[in-house]
């Protein structure tokens, strides 16, 4: 039912638990400030097959960032109780 239906039904959420919410927040938070502090990676050596340090560590950080914001939906999830069902 929509969250803003007029049927007169209450809709009880349970609580969520508030530490795997904080560690989804933490998940998430890792990624924006690896990349923000550009001093830590804007040099070229080590090279990676030819490839400069500053390239090859913002492209790790493509699938780093997914698997972190992944980890932290299914965190959000589970600390809702939820564990990936679509409620209706």
């Amino acid at each position: 039912m929509p969250l803003g239906s007029d049927s007169g039904e209450t809709r009880v959420v349970p609580p969520a638990n508030k530490f795997m919410l904080v560690a989804a927040g933490v998940l998430l938070l890792i990624p924006v400030v690896a990349l923000m502090w550009v001093g830590s990676y804007a040099k070229i050596e080590p090279r990676l097959w030819g490839i400069p340090f500053f390239f090859w560590y913002q492209f790790v950080w493509v699938f780093l960032c997914s698997a972190m914001t992944y980890s932290a939906h299914r965190l959000v999830l589970a600390a809702r109780g939820q564990n990936g069902k679509v409620l209706k």
